[in-house]
């Protein structure tokens, strides 16, 4: 074969991957379509737990005469919310999407790295928005009130990168988690994702059984102590990366109804 019938060939493969990676790009673009479910809700809904958390603190700080926020620390676990709210938005976004990709001619491999890249991209991104707001809040004085929404003790600590990294894998750990149901659902409806949720409830069961019965909570409890909140999420990302493999492998095989 000479070198002038392999420049075609090479011309063609490259045309085919310049097509896939705009495909993958189109797909990336298609879930930011629908900006409310994505952007809009979550930070809306965020702000006024924030509210709701800022106004039972200054009613506690002024019916203690300000001694709640001297003597100790006022805290709110309603952070948690957003991450949580990732899964929804996981499994919105993968059922509203698939099958109008798939009717576009985006295959499935090129629609599991358009939808990886874009629930990737919003971990980054509002990692970063929470790493900034923690800073406020410790700059602020916990609001004036010692208050502790974004800084969480012994989860916000260390570099601001450490900080960024744990907010960043608990959003894409979210992320992945309602990756893997909303493919369960696409490809075996709801018979398919009571199936995944007895299976993970027996999963979690058999683990809390494994540790209550060979005493290892002190062990546990000592191993979060000394890996600390980056160390933690380091290893986070392995269920992450298995959970993303895991929706990845059974939209290859998912089929979009009606």
């Amino acid at each position: 074969m000479t070198t002038a019938t392999l420049e075609p060939a090479r011309a063609a493969s490259a045309a085919r991957k310049g097509t896939a990676m705009a495909r993958i790009g189109n797909v990336v673009r298609l879930h930011f379509v629908n900006k409310s479910t994505l952007v809009v809700v979550p930070w809306i809904v965020m702000a006024a737990v924030f509210v709701f958390s800022m106004t039972i603190w200054l009613i506690v700080t002024i019916a203690s005469d300000g001694a709640a926020g001297r003597e100790g620390n006022l805290y709110s676990g309603a952070t948690n919310w957003i991450f949580v709210y990732m899964l929804v938005v996981a499994v919105q976004a993968v059922n509203l999407t698939f099958p109008y990709a798939l009717g576009m001619s985006v295959t499935r491999r090129e629609y599991a790295l358009g939808t990886g890249a874009a629930f990737l991209a919003v971990s980054v991104v509002y990692g970063l928005v929470l790493t900034v707001l923690s800073y406020v809040e410790q700059a602020t004085g916990g609001w004036g009130m010692n208050g502790h929404f974004f800084a969480i003790p012994h989860v916000t600590t260390g570099e601001w990168w450490q900080r960024w990294f744990v907010f960043f894998v608990g959003f894409a750990f979210f992320f992945f988690v309602g990756w893997v149901a909303a493919a369960t659902f696409v490809r075996w409806r709801a018979f398919g994702l009571l199936t995944l949720g007895l299976c993970f409830a027996v999963a979690l069961i058999g683990v809390l059984a494994l540790i209550t019965l060979t005493n290892s909570w002190p062990a546990v409890g000592a191993w979060f102590v000394s890996s600390g909140a980056a160390g933690v999420a380091a290893w986070m990302l392995l269920p992450t990366a298995a959970a993303a493999l895991g929706g990845f492998l059974l939209l290859r095989g998912a089929t979009p109804r009606s």
